[in-house]
């Protein structure tokens, strides 16, 4: 009798733990931010060490800038997540700021200061499709926000990896808004050199940007790179957009 008694106490000890037991693992939910903000920054051998810098400084500043800070906060969440990472050729592509909460000064600096500290590396090709297909993984690991956007900035049209089409099709079909920095050469080539490719502008308006409220800034010459960039940000972070032009400009 004891021996009996003593099983059944087991039995029904198992059976109460095997709910625990069964139960799945609850992931963690992502937080809320107003925007997810990709950054995406063309290192290809046509951008020589000065013009890179005058990228990586322009986005470190426009970090520093009062006015984003201040737009940032006037989201209905009130911060964003942001990441950054450099292309190049198809299979080049390196994260070098992962996903960072943005809500004030603090945070904004930080991520200032990672971009200051950032190592600065030159590749050769331009795959404008590769650094799509790349952006598209990068969402909801760990942030959701109302809006995911990517921020694309480059001097040169796809010359690497598949056809920029396909890329932007899929990534456009996942809900994904397409932004582009144009950066125009100050040393435009050769005429018979020029002729070979669209200007750069209207080949980013009519084949990369897309999807809502997505627009180009075209920042004339590397010098005018961080005044594109800080008017880019504070636009693509505001709450509810406002309507705006397709394309903007920025001088030096």
């Amino acid at each position: 009798m004891m021996r009996r008694r003593h099983f059944l106490r087991q039995a029904s000890a198992g059976l109460l733990a095997a709910p625990a037991l069964l139960l799945p693992h609850r992931a963690r939910a992502n937080e809320p931010v107003d925007v997810e903000l990709v950054l995406a920054v063309d290192v290809s051998r046509s951008v020589d060490p000065d013009e890179q810098e005058l990228q990586f400084r322009g986005y470190a500043n426009a970090f520093r800038d009062r006015r984003l800070i201040d737009g940032i906060s006037r989201g209905a969440v009130g911060s964003i997540a942001v990441t950054f990472f450099t292309w190049s050729d198809w299979n080049v592509q390196e994260l070098l700021i992962p996903w960072t909460r943005v809500g004030d000064t603090r945070s904004a600096h930080a991520f200032a200061e990672a971009l200051d500290a950032a190592p600065r590396r030159t590749f050769l090709y331009t795959s404008i499709s590769g650094a799509i297909d790349y952006a598209a993984t990068l969402f909801g690991q760990g942030y959701e926000g109302t809006r995911q956007v990517v921020d694309i900035s480059g001097d040169g049209v796809n010359n690497s990896g598949r056809p920029l089409s396909d890329a932007r099709a899929e990534a456009l079909a996942k809900g994904i808004v397409l932004n582009g920095l144009a950066v125009l050469d100050s040393n435009p080539p050769p005429a018979q050199f020029a002729s070979l490719n669209p200007p750069l502008d209207e080949y980013y308006r009519d084949q990369v940007i897309g999807g809502p409220g997505a627009f180009l800034m075209v920042a004339e010459g590397f010098e005018a790179f961080e005044s594109a960039v800080r008017r880019k940000i504070i636009r693509e972070i505001a709450s509810n957009p406002p309507p705006g032009p397709l394309v903007e400009r920025a001088f030096a």
